[in-house]
């Protein structure tokens, strides 16, 4: 459950985090910020995109976790846990400023522990979100783009309690509650420079697990995130962006009482690219980790990953 929790925190900040573009005078100049938005969030329609559809591909590690303390260890001998992740994509433009996109991931997990070896996965937690620029990156040298957030994660995924398979939950594929999110996204360029910083509040609704008399309700602590970005596209439309995100949830609650020492915490840099094929494909890439800095991190698993993703848009 925690590591399905910080992965859709990445996915979600993928999706959600910049700003469209417009009033750029020249085609070349237009072309450039685009793909510099691209790079920063592979799901986002550029400023010519009507829609797009996409599929992206994440293979990653365990290589440690944080404690209760905030305290990092790696992995210890004989414990392992990949993950896998299929995510299939789409967005449409609406109400001219305003963009609809919608996720379905399928995940896998292979976990091994002293002598024991288990593998599970599934369709995971649907996410549907919304985005709307009040104004736009780039249109002002004074104003920056500035966009509401909005999004609704659903439960269709397994969750922990739930999983078929056996000790090492390797089956569960979701939290088991819906997701609620709001955030507000500010983005501004300079030149073939892009930067955008990024906040997501999410809450998700209670739950309930077990039968009775032994029946447990859990509901999730509200989560938070914050992310920032700067991205450079090259004379050649090549752009490389770099990001930082910080993710923090509260203790959660378990038959109506606060479970002191249940909050997470955990850092995420990411190193991203685009490569442009045509006017309508693009292929992306990035590579993510976890930072062991105990201060940072708190009640989570850290590791590194890849991600390869390919789009199809229409202008």
């Amino acid at each position: 459950m925690r590591r399905h929790r910080s992965r859709f925190h990445k996915l979600f900040t993928t999706i959600a985090a910049s700003a469209a573009l417009v009033g750029v005078s020249r085609q070349a100049r237009a072309q450039a910020c685009c793909a510099g938005t691209g790079a920063i969030t592979p799901a986002r329609l550029t400023a010519l995109e009507v829609a797009l559809v996409g599929v992206q591909v994440k293979g990653g590690a365990s290589l440690g976790s944080f404690d209760g303390a905030g305290r990092y260890a790696s992995s210890p001998s004989g414990a392992s846990e990949l993950t896998f992740e299929q995510d299939l994509f789409g967005a449409l433009r609406v109400l001219k400023r305003g963009q609809v996109a919608l996720v379905v991931p399928l995940v896998e997990t292979r976990r091994t522990s002293q002598h024991v070896a288990e593998t599970g996965g599934g369709l995971g937690d649907l996410n549907a979100s919304f985005r709307y620029d009040f104004t736009l990156a780039g249109a002002s040298s004074v104003i920056p783009g500035i966009a509401a957030l909005a999004g609704i994660t659903l439960p269709t995924g397994t969750p922990p309690d739930a999983a078929s398979l056996g000790p090492l939950a390797t089956g569960a594929t979701g939290i088991g509650a819906f997701q609620l999110n709001v955030g507000a996204a500010v983005e501004q360029t300079f030149g073939r420079w892009r930067v955008n910083l990024t906040v997501i509040a999410a809450q998700r609704t209670a739950r309930t697990f077990g039968a009775p008399p032994n029946a447990i309700h859990e509901r999730l602590g509200a989560q938070w995130t914050t992310l920032a970005a700067v991205a450079y596209t090259m004379p050649s439309e090549i752009t490389v962006a770099v990001s930082a995100s910080y993710a923090i949830e509260g203790d959660a609650t378990i038959d109506g009482v606060d479970r002191l020492g249940t909050a997470h915490r955990l850092p995420t840099l990411t190193l991203a690219g685009v490569l442009p094929l045509s006017d309508t494909w693009r292929l992306q890439g990035a590579i993510y980790d976890n930072p062991p800095i105990g201060p940072l991190g708190l009640n989570q698993p850290a590791g590194a990953g890849l991600l390869m993703t390919a789009v199809r848009s229409w202008m």
